[in-house]
């Protein structure tokens, strides 16, 4: 057990060195621009394809939609329209960064090959060890991030 924490302690010590200084908005940018040079939310997955099918669809820049400063690529025309119609309904919690690592403080880097969709919401996670540690306890997980997010939305990745 003592090991497993080390591992999982490891694992987001090193996520953290790689979350890059200008993510410190409320939205996980930390893998670029779109072609507007929008920062570029979720890696360029569709959102609504997460969010409805738990399936990482890749976006594509030809279907782009602007909310909140942040640009949402979108596999199709259709998964675009229906983003815009209530974005609140597919963007990722605590901005798309790693749930399990807003729990205890920190803002690190939401992976959507591991994301969970708990009553309709899309929460994403760092890497596949924070993932299985987060499926051990979701309900404390999510209770612990609830608390913590409104403290650290607002600050720059880097100083947590």
């Amino acid at each position: 057990m003592k090991r497993k924490t080390t591992l999982l302690l490891a694992s987001i010590a090193l996520a953290s060195l790689a979350a890059p200084s200008f993510a410190e908005d409320e939205y996980n940018v930390s893998t670029g621009f779109s072609l507007e040079g929008t920062p570029l939310a979720l890696r360029g997955v569709d959102t609504v394809a997460l969010s409805t099918l738990n399936a990482v669809a890749q976006g594509d820049a030809a279907h782009v939609v602007e909310h909140d400063g942040v640009a949402y690529y979108f596999a199709s025309e259709i998964t675009a329209e229906k983003f815009t119609a209530d974005p609140e309904a597919y963007i990722p919690q605590y901005g798309g960064f790693c749930a399990f690592a807003v729990a205890i403080g920190k803002k690190l880097d939401g992976d959507p090959r591991y994301a969970d969709i708990v009553d309709g919401k899309l929460y994403l996670f760092v890497n596949a060890a924070v993932f299985a540690k987060y499926k051990e306890n979701p309900e404390e997980t999510l209770r612990k991030a609830e608390e913590t997010w409104p403290s650290i939305q607002h600050a720059a990745a880097g100083s947590l």
